[in-house]
């Protein structure tokens, strides 16, 4: 068993595919399943069940991955270990932004990293808290900006930010630019992402709380989709004022304050639990925090 058997089985088996596996590490696919084969020849146990839609591990399978995550962590902190003697930081941080976040941090972000961390690589990607909150536990993720995450012993968080969430229409020469109850939302038509948004199920949530539930008219995931389809139109959205502001079209659209009672969405920064954080991790965490906090708080 070597350490490439290990990286190769890993990426493997988190992707749950051979082909998208080998696009990730620029190796062949035959090569790939190859070793993966010497691999469980050598334990002597079948590690990943291949099937139509791709592999999943076996029960030794899961056991390993386990294991050789915690190992292939362990190299990595050691390369950074030495790394630090000649004064540089090293080694690969996988990033993940919501989208609302992702316009106006990802730039940024990218330039502070290669200014503070030039001997090191950023990976950056979108997507759902949900999602991102089990990336962040299986190890594609190492930091992540989540709404709204409830409690889990899987990860740990820093709280950032509370954002109060507007009712967005469209903007016409009678438009109401007064706020809105919370109450008052049941009655308009949303246009609203599909379960298990964070936006969704915060709506749902406390909406339910005081006997209400939202009239869905639309599920759309994309924030520029829901604004189109306000503009044209279709329906009102709730969106946080940034949403709004960074979409380039904002003078197309009324926000109207949510209140009685406001309506709030939690911005954390979240690792996981389970991994101790390398200092590279660590220096990428101050300076996501640092951007976040300059960003959310700028006049």
């Amino acid at each position: 068993m070597d350490l490439k058997q290990l990286e190769y089985f890993v990426r493997v088996a988190e992707l749950g595919s051979f082909t998208r596996a080998s696009i990730a590490l620029d190796i062949a696919q035959p090569a790939l399943s190859r070793q993966i084969r010497l691999l469980e020849v050598e334990l002597r146990q079948n590690l990943l069940i291949r099937n139509g839609r791709g592999v999943t591990t076996t029960e030794a399978g899961k056991l390993l991955l386990e294991h050789s995550r915690g190992v292939l962590h362990q190299i990595e902190r050691a390369k950074e270990e030495l790394s630090r003697i000649r004064g540089a930081l090293t080694g690969r941080v996988a990033v993940g932004l919501p989208p609302s976040l992702s316009k106006v941090l990802t730039v940024p972000l990218a330039r502070k990293f290669r200014e503070r961390l030039p001997e090191a690589s950023l990976s950056i990607g979108e997507g759902l808290s949900v999602t991102m909150q089990e990336s962040l536990v299986n190890g594609r993720l190492d930091i992540a900006l989540l709404y709204n995450t409830p409690p889990s012993p899987d990860i740990d968080t820093i709280p950032l930010a509370e954002e109060d969430l507007f009712l967005v229409e469209r903007r016409h020469p009678k438009s109401n630019l007064g706020p809105v109850e919370l109450r008052e939302l049941a009655s308009l038509p949303l246009i609203i992402p599909g379960r298990p948004h964070s936006i969704r199920m915060l709506v749902e949530a406390e909406l339910a709380s005081i006997g209400f539930h939202p009239k869905t008219v639309l599920e759309v995931d994309g924030i520029n989709g829901i604004l189109d389809l306000v503009a044209d139109g279709a329906g009102c959205a709730v969106l946080s004022m940034n949403a709004v502001t960074t979409s380039g079209k904002a003078e197309t659209f009324t926000t109207r304050p949510i209140v009685e009672p406001r309506l709030r969405s939690r911005l954390a920064l979240a690792v996981s639990a389970r991994r101790p954080t390398t200092g590279t991790q660590q220096s990428t965490l101050e300076l996501l925090q640092a951007l976040c906090e300059e960003l959310l708080h700028r006049p």
